[in-house]
């Protein structure tokens, strides 16, 4: 059994155990399909899909029922596993996809308030600041002029 396609023949006793062909050469075709994408995308189930599938697969019981569900869906055995331990940890919740990427947040709702008091607290400090070098300022004129003040009483 040798022929141009045929580049490796293994015998043994006068008997054809194994024979290597050449690989056949298919061309590419000359213009993609649309129906094809560049990059393959992973497919997604909705939360009512996953319900369906695995009500679907909790009703088959003959035998092959759920190999066979399995296969028309395109699916996984670690999928209807996963699944099923999402729906009897949290029903929909579980199966509804959460939001990818870094978790935001939530502002506070005393941040506002925060906010204000320390732009008011800013405020008066400045005030106080002023109003004390006024006073400093009006006690120097009063030593300079002599006139006698009564101390107050947080002053000594």
């Amino acid at each position: 059994m040798r022929g141009p396609h045929v580049r490796f023949c293994e015998r043994r006793g006068g008997a054809i155990l194994r024979a290597y062909s050449t690989p056949t050469v298919v061309a590419a075709p000359v213009s993609p399909s649309p129906e094809l994408s560049d990059r393959p995308r992973r497919r997604t189930f909705t939360a009512q899909d996953k319900l369906r599938i695995l009500a679907e697969t909790d009703r088959a019981t003959e035998t092959g029922g759920i190999g066979a569900i399995l296969r028309r869906e395109g699916l996984y055995s670690s999928a209807l596993t996963d699944w099923r331990r999402q729906r009897d940890a949290g029903a929909f919740t579980a199966l509804v996809p959460g939001k990818r990427g870094p978790k935001t947040a939530e502002p506070n709702p005393l941040s506002a308030e925060v906010t204000a008091l320390q732009r008011d607290n800013a405020r008066l400090t400045l005030r106080l600041t002023r109003a004390e070098a006024i006073i400093d300022i009006q006690k120097k004129v009063a030593a300079l002029l002599g006139i006698p003040l009564r101390p107050s009483d947080g002053e000594p």
